[in-house]
């Protein structure tokens, strides 16, 4: 057993946290103005006007949290710098009422690419999320000796933070091991694949993180249709248990059903891909019955392009329905009844 598993929050502990914190209702967040996270935090392009009106947008509807990825380079580049931009974001989302989930290592990378600092790029035409970046980069997951300095950053970033009241939960590392290329400017290792990579980093990012005794939980969520067979060690390592689904509401069910074995708060750290059966109308109310927290993918469509379909999933989305996003980029709705129903039961939400 590691010492990250024998620091885990009691079940106690982590239903105090949900009891204090409430039901959370968020978005999954990238201005419109930011292709990346790298765009989000560099100096040069962090642009706090777009994200003070967003989030007073999202403020409007209701939300009460929000998750958003850091990344790497930027702390490597410019590490004072990076914490002075957190802690103004925090400040934005604290004044709207939004909690923050911070989350400083992601290996979702569809356009192929390793991250890079400096201009980023226009989004490829056409392609979902052609411009995603992953924190540190899937080549320095695979390099053992670079992972010191990811423990730096661990350190630092969750330990300058750990007393903050602003940020309600650490999400240490979306979807670790996703080697998937959707723009095809790349091909995943076969002969190297990402993924134990990625879980053996993820043990590690647990110990460094509760090294620094944050006073927020840890989380890692389950992420692939593959999870109950190779993921199960992060809901172990987890103080509250996170995981994904894109799929119709009987799916989802069905995979609660099997996560209430761990006796945790639960939080659904993605979700909402309206061709695919994943709706507001259907989710949100059993959400708020089983008080899972929820965080959609999308707020205001942009850079990322988001409202495409995944390459491959077209027919799910015939007609032009948007895959993710709530808010045209003039903040006006895509759909006007689902932000509906998104007031009514974040409304819910925030009486508690």
């Amino acid at each position: 057993m590691t010492d990250a598993m024998e620091e885990r929050w009691s079940a106690e502990r982590a239903a105090d946290w949900h009891a204090r914190t409430g039901w959370l209702v968020g978005f999954n967040y990238l201005p419109r103005t930011a292709v990346n996270w790298t765009e989000l935090w560099q100096a040069d392009t962090f642009d706090l006007a777009t994200i003070e009106q967003e989030l007073a947008w999202a403020a409007s509807i209701g939300f009460n949290a929000l998750r958003t990825n850091l990344q790497f380079l930027v702390w490597q580049h410019d590490a004072t710098g990076l914490r002075e931009r957190i802690d103004r974001f925090l400040g934005v989302a604290a004044r709207n009422g939004i909690g923050v989930m911070l989350c400083p290592f992601d290996d979702c990378a569809f356009s192929g690419l390793e991250p890079y600092l400096g201009a980023q790029g226009d989004p490829i035409p056409g392609i979902h999320n052609s411009g995603a970046a992953a924190s540190p980069g899937r080549a320095v997951v695979r390099d053992r000796a670079r992972w010191p300095e990811l423990e730096r950053y661990v350190r630092d970033v969750v330990g300058h933070f750990r007393d903050d009241a602003r940020i309600v939960v650490w999400d240490l590392y979306n979807e670790p091991g996703n080697d998937f290329v959707f723009t095809r400017r790349a091909k995943p290792d076969a002969a190297d694949p990402l993924w134990p990579h990625g879980m053996a980093l993820a043990r590690e990012t647990f110990a460094w993180a509760r090294a620094v005794a944050p006073r927020q939980p840890l989380t890692t969520g389950v992420w692939s249709l593959e999870w109950r067979t190779r993921e199960t060690e992060l809901l172990q390592l987890s103080d509250v248990v996170s995981f994904h689904s894109y799929l119709p509401l009987p799916d989802l069910i069905a995979q609660v059903d099997v996560l209430r074995a761990e006796a945790r708060p639960i939080l659904c750290t993605e979700w909402l891909a309206r061709g695919l059966g994943s709706n507001a109308a259907t989710h949100l109310p059993y959400f708020a019955e089983q008080r899972i927290g929820c965080f959609h993918w999308g707020l205001v469509n942009g850079r990322t392009q988001t409202h495409l379909p995944w390459p491959g999933f077209e027919p799910f989305h015939a007609g032009g329905i948007w895959q993710h996003d709530l808010l045209h980029a003039d903040g006006t709705p895509y759909d006007a009844q689902e932000i509906a129903e998104f007031r009514r039961w974040c409304a819910r939400a925030r009486r508690g």
